[in-house]
């Protein structure tokens, strides 16, 4: 009799360890299921240390031998114009040279005055970026004189993202904690571990008055378990 006594004892205690750990596995499961989806913002504004500018021009004639010599006369002539505002020759490249033949292609009953055409671009790239901002009409000084350069977008650049990544990510996951942290509180339970995580896209965007300062952004994706 006592012996199945004890027998009894130990079948009921392994059933209520039994069901204890179902509970808990249950529990774990139903934890599992609860959490919340937040985002974190981080955007930082700052200067572009990058500027690649790109400068247009063409000569017509009826000379062909001519005017080839004319174009690179004229692209040494822009090169030391642009050294003389206070950059590097060395930052400067020529484009190729596109050619037209102007009597070959109209449609007009009046044929071109001229017979061709060649056209070329001078490109500077530079990290003087305040002097290019302070220069930015200096191609008005050759129209006064007659000269016209055609002068493209301006493309404002900063390629020191890769320094300020680490900090708008930690500054964005931070941001997110806080917003997952009140959702919590509200809910009336405890925040727990990070459940998954999305970086994001990181974006520049630059001003619209002041295209040399750049907004930098990046919106964080995270899921938190609530407990």
């Amino acid at each position: 009799m006592k012996k199945e006594i004890i027998v009894s004892l130990i079948v009921a205690l392994g059933l209520v360890c039994a069901g204890c750990l179902v509970q808990f596995g249950l529990k774990r499961i139903a934890d599992k299921d609860r959490f919340v989806t937040v985002k974190g913002l981080s955007e930082r504004e700052v200067k572009a240390d990058h500027v690649s500018w790109s400068m247009h021009y063409s000569v017509s004639g009826n000379d062909l031998k001519q005017l080839t010599a004319d174009c690179t006369h004229f692209t040494e002539y822009l090169k030391d114009f642009i050294v003389s505002k206070g950059f590097a020759k060395e930052e400067l490249q020529s484009g190729s040279v596109n050619f037209s033949n102007n009597w070959s292609s109209y449609y007009s009953t009046q044929r071109p005055e001229y017979h061709y055409t060649l056209s070329t671009t001078l490109v500077l790239n530079t990290t003087n970026v305040d002097n290019l901002v302070a220069n930015q009409n200096c191609l008005n000084e050759l129209l006064e004189k007659g000269i016209v350069v055609e002068g493209g977008w301006m493309d404002f650049q900063y390629k020191a993202f890769t320094d300020l990544k680490p900090e708008m990510i930690a500054e964005a996951t931070k941001n997110a904690r806080v917003v997952a942290q009140k959702f919590a509180d509200d809910a009336a339970c405890r925040l727990g571990s990070i459940r998954q995580a999305n970086q994001g896209v990181f974006s520049m965007e630059n001003d619209s008055d002041q295209p040399w300062m750049i907004k930098v952004r990046v919106v964080s994706t995270f899921q938190y378990y609530l407990k």
